[in-house]
């Protein structure tokens, strides 16, 4: 897959599905479930030990995935993530050494914010395209609101307490992307194979538009 800019793979649905993999041969059938259902943009988390292979194996096996990897907190994780195969990182916060990293990398790093501080030290280096997390607990639609008049150039992909039913009142903001979430993949689904829950969920969010 050529290389895509931050502001492409968050566009590409409506919403990111955080994914934490707990069941290494299930992870390819869980993609393409989402895949099918309309949600291509995959955020594969490092908080398990399998979040790697997982990766590896979806970015081999579900063409129409844009496989990246969530929980990037160091330079070491965005090198084996990049080596890996995922096309984008997310982190959910953003120091010096990361984004330098990123700078020497071949993917996009998407780092997490959650302060108008945290915004000016990413623009500082060069990315304006940026998580808010954890979005309901740093005030969610408000600091949105707040944030859009000093950084109206910015855009973010708001994450952490964000529902279907939340959902559309982040879209309808002018600097949201899209938004992340877990819903989409239910552990009991998962844990069940219960692939066609798991593609009429996606369907449900696919439908929503960013306004």
């Amino acid at each position: 897959m050529s290389q895509l800019t931050p502001r492409e793979i968050l566009s590409a649905g409506a919403v990111i599905p955080v994914m934490a993999i707990h069941d290494l041969d299930s992870a390819v059938d869980l993609a393409h479930a989402l895949v099918e259902g309309g949600i291509p943009t995959l955020e594969i988390t490092l908080r398990t030990p399998f979040g790697l292979e997982a990766i590896r194996r979806i970015a081999k096996a579900v063409p129409g995935a844009i496989v990246g990897a969530g929980t990037v907190t160091n330079p070491d994780q965005f090198k084996a993530v990049e080596d890996a195969g995922a096309v984008f990182a997310i982190s959910p916060g953003l120091h010096e050494s990361l984004a330098k990293a990123s700078h020497n990398g071949s993917i996009p790093l998407i780092p997490g914010v959650a302060t108008p501080g945290e915004v000016q030290l990413a623009l500082e280096h060069g990315i304006d395209t940026l998580k808010l997390f954890p979005a309901e607990v740093v005030g969610g639609k408000a600091m949105l609101k707040a944030l859009y008049g000093p950084y109206a150039d910015v855009r973010f992909c708001p994450t952490g307490g964000i529902s279907l039913q939340t959902a559309p009142d982040y879209l309808a903001l002018p600097n949201v992307l899209c938004v992340g979430g877990s819903w989409l993949t239910p552990k009991e689904a998962v844990q069940n194979r219960d692939w066609a829950t798991i593609t009429r969920l996606a369907r449900e969010a696919a439908a929503l538009k960013a306004g």
